[in-house]
């Protein structure tokens, strides 16, 4: 083995995506191995790969871990961005709680029914622009530091970049109104690992489109 995590998953965001997000932030090379069809799964389950019979699922340090969360807590801790005390990491962890929600009406978006899309879309942007980024706006200016946590990087900056990114895929002006989400975009995305990370050709992937759907549906259902 090579020593680098491998992650197992469709070629696509997904649940995944965070995962990447974090191992590259932290600068950690990775490997990915895809799932193509419904066998690939059920493979992985057969041979006792998946705790919980689900992904995403990375192998690391010996590890086969499951659960999003689980493994972007051990990634942060492993490579210094989850605070420096107790207190720094619950706000971590609180801030990172609410990224994964919106995280998740977001990633939901293109497999939602097509009678159901325009509602879904609206009640998304309007989450964003009204529950959760006013907060983050509020915070950024209440702490008056670069980084959302301490002063110093963290796993909650790396999930709020992305999610400020993927918002702007699906609503361009969407931070027109959080001039200090602008700032903390064009500040994280400058970051050397982040900018890598942003250059194409890497292991970032570009949003799920309508006739990928199909394809990770069978795999997964």
């Amino acid at each position: 083995m090579s020593g680098k995590p491998k992650l197992h998953y469709f070629n696509g965001r997904g649940r995944m995506e965070p995962i990447r997000w974090l191992l590259a932030a932290a600068g950690v090379e990775f490997e990915e191995s895809f799932l193509e069809t419904k066998d690939d799964l059920t493979k992985l389950r057969k041979d006792g790969s998946l705790l919980f019979q689900q992904l995403p699922m990375v192998e690391i340090d010996g590890m086969k871990m499951v659960q999003t969360r689980a493994i972007l807590n051990y990634i942060a801790a492993k490579y210094n961005l989850y605070g420096k005390d107790l207190k720094e990491r619950a706000l971590i962890d609180m801030y990172g709680e609410a990224l994964m929600d919106l995280n998740e009406l977001l990633l939901t978006h293109p497999f939602q029914p097509a009678d159901k899309k325009e509602q879904h879309f609206a009640n998304m942007i309007d989450k964003a622009t009204n529950r959760y980024f006013p907060v983050f706006e509020k915070i950024l200016k209440d702490h008056r530091q670069d980084f959302l946590v301490g002063n110093q990087f963290s796993k909650a900056d790396v999930q709020l970049l992305e999610i400020l990114l993927m918002a702007e895929e699906f609503k361009p002006d969407i931070l027109a109104k959080f001039p200090l989400l602008q700032s903390f975009k064009a500040r994280i995305s400058n970051i050397p690992t982040i900018k890598k990370f942003l250059q194409p050709g890497s292991q970032r992937k570009t949003p799920i489109q309508e006739k990928d759907v199909p394809k990770v549906m069978k795999i997964f259902y």
